[in-house]
């Protein structure tokens, strides 16, 4: 085993005995329940289809944001799976990771047992961290260091699917506003294939925050102790199990009706939720 600790971070074993990397400042654990292989699976590759996807068609290649690479299991789990589609894939895969500290990265290639969905991902891992992009024949992995919000500014590619994977609103707030969704959104495919957009929080201000940020809003896999996560995509159409007028009476009761960055709502904010979720209404 390699360095358990970092600056910002170190390495620990979950209950289950999988490793994961925790955030020591705030003591947040990436993908505390199931490990970050199981997660990375469930929540982003397979509930966003993304194996369909590959095989689906020719030509146009298929862009993904991977928005907070992290330990890189949401990418690995990505490449993996693109590679086990054969001679089926149709369709070439582009990975965009945004990331400010490639430290959890790092620290993961330091420990192949603890992590062992990099293993065969490792020397791309690091070509990567060395030189911001890797790649082999029909996939490309390129690295967008720095603030996020700053390189989706100036993001010329559109994406197919986004993994919103960073840490929590409490210790990442500025990713988890509407403005930040807002922002994703308009950098999402607008044509008829759209965007799909998956993460792991399921909060009432997350999905308030993706409603003002203009992203159709629905119900998501569990995962772990959630009974349920958020997928959002650019057209309702899109969504398998979107939110209703259950979700909206809920939304309407709740002391945390307020988007991430916001304390109070405007009159015109809570009609453009409203007629979100509702749109007859």
């Amino acid at each position: 085993m390699g360095r358990l600790k970092g600056e910002r971070f170190e390495l620990v074993t979950l209950h289950s005995g999988t490793r994961a990397i925790r955030e020591r400042r705030s003591g947040e654990v990436m993908h505390p329940a199931v490990g970050p292989w199981a997660e990375a699976c469930a929540l982003y590759v397979d509930q966003l289809h993304l194996r369909e996807r590959l095989c689906d068609g020719a030509g146009e290649p298929l862009v993904i944001f991977d928005v907070g690479l992290g330990g890189a299991a949401n990418a690995a789990a990505a490449i993996t799976c693109a590679r086990s589609c054969g001679g089926g894939r149709r369709r070439t895969l582009e990975l965009l990771s945004f990331e400010v500290d490639t430290e959890p990265l790092k620290l993961a290639l330091d420990d192949p047992e603890g992590f062992p969905f990099l293993r065969p991902l490792a020397d791309a891992a690091r070509t990567l961290l060395d030189q911001g992009v890797w790649e082999e024949d029909g996939v490309r992995w390129t690295l967008r260091p720095g603030d996020a919000l700053k390189a989706l500014e100036s993001e010329k590619a559109r994406a197919e699917l986004i993994f919103h994977d960073p840490f929590s609103p409490e210790t990442n707030p500025a990713l988890w506003t509407p403005e930040a969704f807002a922002l994703l959104r308009s950098r999402a495919r607008q044509d008829e294939r759209g965007c799909l957009l998956a993460t792991y929080s399921a909060s009432t201000r997350t999905r308030a925050s993706m409603l003002l940020g203009g992203w159709n809003v629905g119900v998501g896999a569990a995962t772990g102790f959630k009974k349920e996560t958020t997928v959002a995509a650019t057209r309702r159409a899109l969504l398998s199990n979107p939110l209703g007028p259950r979700w909206l009476e809920r939304w309407q009761r709740s002391s945390a009706r307020a988007p991430w960055g916001r304390d109070t709502l405007s009159a015109e904010e809570e009609a453009l939720i409203t007629r979100a979720i509702v749109p007859a209404l």
